[in-house]
């Protein structure tokens, strides 16, 4: 007789922004007549650059003849798109990351879930609070977390290390020593940035204590002050510790495209294992490789003309995220985010529940953002909004905001 994984069974209620996506199409069902705007996944809203859509043409055009023709792709990417990277997004900054090093997938969420295959179910993880909530929910689908407290809403095996207002959203080293940890920065959903020196803070306790950090870096096209790293491999020793998680999606418009990267260097290991096989065995046994077209497309994101135009979106999203911030400052919020990322963190009204204020400001505003209690404990009475909109929208949603 078959049996379920009853890890399964364990995770609460679906997956966050499904459970959005539901109360928001309920409501619009109900009210046809209304505009709503959707401030709350973060899905991009312009158009790919013509760098991307020039080259998209270019390799379709090369699959319609049997001479250019290609079939599966190499396991661990195309020594093209991988030389690019390595060169701009390390290289280029100081970074002793190589091409080898680099593995192509179809985008962070999918890797940042997969990563945790190649460890022990016996390895305690720690997380940010709020936290992005595929790197919990993989894990109790590991049975790595323990058993679920409702009311806390929290796992007994999970190391929670608390994101708030007193430590600027960034997380403290531990008390209890984990051996994964999650880091993301910039980080989603609080739109905090963390400085050089912090992040080299965790990369020594990291070495000292033989954890492995895991680092997503998918919103790091988004800082803007000089003192803030944008890959974990800028810290002195992250070789020996870290696993970095890369996509395409902010950064150049990929949602709908699918496109990623995880850099595995080849000295880190754990008990004497190197992790970069091991991960390149996984790669290759349960993925046949993001499509030729597209990572072709990838390659274009590092042209000349690719990185100006995507810095012009990048700077259009910016200036939304910017725009929300200000705006709501003006109308009395606490609000953080918005400076190095392009979400927008804040506190709602006293007295509100993040799921309140959610359905608050669906019903009296008709716009949509994403409850911060869905995170984590710690983003209980907070709400995020993204800057991924169109400009004209995101002018109007703080408009009917403020006029609340």
């Amino acid at each position: 007789m078959a049996k379920v994984n009853d890890n399964y069974l364990k995770l609460p209620g679906s997956y966050l922004f499904s459970t959005i996506g539901k109360k928001v199409n309920a409501y619009a069902a109900a009210n046809p007549d209304k505009k709503i705007i959707r401030l709350g996944i973060g899905d991009v809203t312009q158009p790919l650059v013509p760098a991307v859509i020039s080259a998209l043409h270019g390799a379709v055009d090369e699959m319609a003849d049997a001479a250019s023709f290609r079939g599966y792709a190499p396991d661990l990417g195309y020594d093209f798109l991988r030389d690019a990277i390595a060169r701009c997004d390390y290289q280029a900054r100081g970074c002793e990351i190589s091409a080898d090093e680099i593995f192509i997938s179809d985008g962070a969420k999918c890797d940042s879930g997969n990563i945790q295959e190649i460890f022990s179910v016996d390895n305690k993880i720690a997380v940010c609070d709020p936290v992005y909530p595929v790197y919990v929910d993989t894990n109790v689908m590991a049975g790595r977390t323990g058993t679920y407290d409702p009311e806390k809403e929290t796992w007994s095996d999970v190391i929670y290390m608390p994101c708030t207002a007193e430590n600027d959203f960034a997380p403290m080293l531990p008390e209890k020593t984990p051996d994964l940890i999650y880091l993301c920065f910039p980080n989603n959903p609080t739109g905090a940035m963390i400085t050089r020196s912090r992040l080299q803070e965790w990369v020594d306790y990291a070495n000292k204590t033989g954890a492995v950090i895991i680092y997503d870096a998918a919103y790091e096209a988004y800082i803007s002050e000089a003192d803030k790293p944008h890959s974990i491999y800028e810290c002195e020793g992250a070789r020996t510790c870290a696993i970095e998680l890369h996509s395409f999606s902010k950064n150049a418009g990929f949602t709908g495209v699918r496109l990623g990267y995880t850099v595995v260097p080849k000295e880190l290991q754990v008990g004497g294992v190197a992790l970069h096989g091991l991960w390149a065995r996984r790669h290759g046994t349960k993925y046949n490789g993001a499509p030729y077209i597209v990572q072709r497309a990838g390659e274009a994101v590092y042209s000349e003309a690719g990185q100006a135009q995507i810095k012009e979106q990048i700077a259009y999203y910016k200036n939304n995220a910017t725009y929300i911030l200000e705006g709501l400052k003006a109308a009395g919020y606490s609000v953080s985010g918005g400076v190095n990322a392009p979400y927008i963190w804040l506190k709602a009204p006293e007295g509100m529940t993040s799921w309140e204020f959610f359905d608050y400001l669906l019903e009296k505003a008709n716009v949509v953002g994403t409850p911060g209690s869905g995170f984590g404990p710690s983003g209980e009475t907070y709400f995020r909004l993204t800057a991924f909109g169109s400009y004209e929208n995101t002018v109007e949603a703080i408009e009917r905001i403020r006029k609340l």
